[in-house]
């Protein structure tokens, strides 16, 4: 392996871990953090957080002075700053650079997929992938090993990136549908929601019915936007199921759990913003989504938790399996 130049953009817990990760693998790192950022003020007085400790060779900045000396941009932020993020990465004229999106969301406003954003606004000469699947950094960081996958709508870039970031803690797999991936990476964070939900309300043996409707209901919107429905049981979506809807360090879990008990939740939890976004998809693509609808009357119509889900489950009776549109 060749080791490459690598600029982390966020510093919370996934890209710190990843900055981590990357050093641990032989790439030269740089991760970046606003000046006012707790996290970056922490990690430059201790190099430590509450997950783990960073090696020396990690240079931590708040400039983006360097930027245009990475081979790798690798960007872990909240996905509704992603626009200001590449506006801010754009306004550098960074060209020829491979640009890696380490979250998992949809934009709420206009219902673009992350590598849509980055598309739609960095240079073209940049090549956009995509990092996802399962896996915590309190596990990773104890060693216990799992599987990702990486996208991209370049063939050569998915080569060049599994090549240079598989190791023995992260096996990657090639992504063959970047639309599935991404809204099923997303999409599962408001599964994960509704686990909580059901884990709050003492009915969380309902969580394998959750699971099996769950990935259904995303295929058949994965197929509307013009993914491959398959892709809803891989690594993106039904693969990270055991990490976020039943894992004690899974935000949107513990987010749901704790919104139906009205105990606060302070740590971020993609879903919430997912859901909004991924209703609108659905009315905009005719894909009746009941999960993702019960989590937001729930969570932003006031909705009583209990009665929702009892009425989800009360749904009128109808064949688990429907006929596929022939491709």
């Amino acid at each position: 392996m060749n080791a490459k130049k690598i600029f982390v953009i966020g510093c919370g817990r996934w890209g710190t871990f990843i900055a981590w990760y990357l050093d641990k693998i032989g790439h030269e790192v740089s991760l970046y953090g606003r000046e006012q950022s707790a996290n970056m003020k922490q990690l430059r007085e201790t190099k430590k957080n509450q997950y783990l400790s960073l090696s020396k060779t990690v240079r931590l900045t708040t400039s983006y002075e360097e930027i245009g000396l990475a081979d790798y941009i690798v960007i872990s932020v909240g996905s509704q700053q992603l626009q200001s993020v590449v506006s801010d990465i754009a306004a550098r004229a960074v060209q020829g650079k491979t640009v890696i999106l380490c979250m998992k969301g949809i934009e709420i406003e206009t219902g673009r997929r992350l590598s849509q954003i980055a598309s739609d606004t960095l240079d073209e000469s940049n090549r956009i992938a995509v990092w996802l699947g399962p896996g915590h950094v309190q596990e990773f960081i104890k060693g216990v090993p799992n599987c990702m996958v990486i996208d991209s709508a370049d063939e050569a870039v998915k080569d060049d990136l599994i090549r240079s970031f598989t190791s023995d803690l992260i096996r990657f797999y090639y992504g063959t549908d970047l639309i599935g991936n991404e809204i099923g990476a997303a999409a599962k964070n408001v599964v994960g929601l509704a686990a909580g939900m059901l884990d709050g309300l003492e009915l969380s043996s309902l969580k394998g019915a959750l699971m099996s409707r769950g990935t259904n209901e995303i295929g058949r919107l994965i197929a509307a936007m013009g993914g491959n429905w398959d892709t809803v049981y891989g690594l993106c979506h039904l693969g990270d199921y055991e990490a976020t809807l039943f894992s004690e360090h899974s935000h949107n879990r513990a987010f749901g759990q704790s919104f139906v008990k009205g105990v606060k939740f302070d740590k971020l939890a993609e879903g919430c913003h997912t859901v909004k976004a991924i209703c609108r998809l659905g009315k905009k693509y005719g894909v009746e989504l009941p999960i993702c609808e019960a989590v937001y009357q729930i969570m932003y119509e006031g909705q009583d938790a209990r009665s929702i889900l009892k009425n989800l489950f009360d749904r009128s009776l109808k064949n688990e399996f429907v006929i596929r549109p022939a491709k």
